[in-house]
């Protein structure tokens, strides 16, 4: 990385390997946004909250041409996991800076309707039918509401597709009085 760069631990013993873990996290920010001037990693572990566990705090302060993006406070319980959802959040932000500059405007996926086609309520997933006959795969993780195990097959749910390691599924599922075109509800 071109720019300076400045990892500081708090509370938790130096690791070489978490150093380099970090290094090369901030690398690749310079593929979303190559003009960063500097960035700041501070990775800390409080002493308060002990009946939360221990989890770690994450902050990145980065420095561009006209002004300055912060990641504040990722925690979790793995410092590597709160580092990685760190360094996405900051990637996320250094791509809307850029497009902000660009003048591109960002186009949110449009909420799509279907019905739950089938559950496998043991495994965590299940699949909805899209309006154009296509099924998508969806994780007891990405419904709203975290009501999992009161859907149904036959449900009506409103959800954003997405590109997943597998192929495209459904995320932010949420369910309700939802009208679906050529159901018998009409």
């Amino acid at each position: 990385m071109e720019v300076t760069l400045q990892i500081t631990t708090r509370d938790i013993p130096h690791s070489e390997a978490l150093e380099t873990h970090i290094r090369e996290k901030a690398e690749k920010l310079e593929k979303f946004y190559p003009r960063i001037m500097s960035c700041r990693i501070v990775v800390e572990l409080p002493h308060k909250h002990h009946h939360q566990g221990r989890l770690f705090d994450v902050r990145i302060d980065m420095t561009v041409p006209g002004g300055e993006l912060v990641v504040n406070r990722v925690t979790n319980e793995d410092v590597y996991v709160a580092v990685r959802d760190a360094f996405d959040a900051a990637k996320r932000q250094l791509e809307d800076y850029a497009r902000r500059q660009r003048g591109d405007t960002k186009l949110h996926a449009p909420v799509l309707q279907g019905k739950v086609m089938r559950l496998f309520k043991m495994e965590d997933y299940g699949f909805i039918e899209t309006p154009d006959g296509r099924e998508l795969y969806f994780h007891r993780d990405n419904l709203a509401g975290h009501d999992f195990d009161q859907l149904a097959v036959g449900d009506a749910v409103q959800f954003l597709e997405d590109i997943g390691s597998e192929g495209y599924q459904a995320k932010r599922v949420s369910t309700g009085k939802h009208h679906i075109p050529g159901s018998e509800n009409e």
